[in-house]
């Protein structure tokens, strides 16, 4: 890929994320306000759920749109279920310790729930870049379909 197109594809994966942010970020106060709320872990419980839904969409958006991969999805799917099995634990630990400093603390949920997102957009976009997708970007029809009109 050129340096156009990593950029591109950078900006391209930021956009989605920020979408799942926003689905992870909507579940997560919902779940952490309503369902768990005061609940013993709430934090971790509604970290996960709200991580768990995230990642789908995200996933989804990325496979196609942003590195436009024709890869097998359920092998990629387990290489991102690989990746989630060594940061969601590590994720909730931290968080369940770092919100446990000072117990019942909205800001400080919020803050490190905030913190979090920002590791996982980093690790999981180098993750997806090199190791999901690496071989396979745009090897897709949407990336096939460019190709041609570009020839023409």
């Amino acid at each position: 890929m050129t340096k156009k197109e990593n950029v591109i594809t950078g900006v391209k994966f930021l956009l989605f994320s920020i979408s799942a942010g926003v689905i992870e970020a909507g579940a997560f106060a919902l779940l952490s306000e309503f369902v768990f709320h005061d609940a013993e872990n709430e934090y971790g419980w509604s970290y996960f759920i709200a991580l768990a839904l995230s990642v789908l969409w995200n996933f989804t958006l990325n496979r196609r749109f942003t590195f436009k991969s024709a890869a097998n999805v359920p092998i990629a799917m387990l290489k991102v279920f690989v990746y989630y099995m060594f940061f969601t634990p590590a994720s909730i630990w931290w968080g369940v310790k770092l919100t446990g400093l000072h117990p019942g603390s909205r800001l400080l949920y919020y803050a490190v729930f905030a913190g979090t997102m920002g590791a996982n957009l980093v690790t999981e976009f180098l993750y997806q870049r090199f190791f999901v997708f690496g071989k396979s970007i745009n090897t897709n029809d949407i990336a096939k379909k460019k190709k041609d009109k570009n020839e023409v």
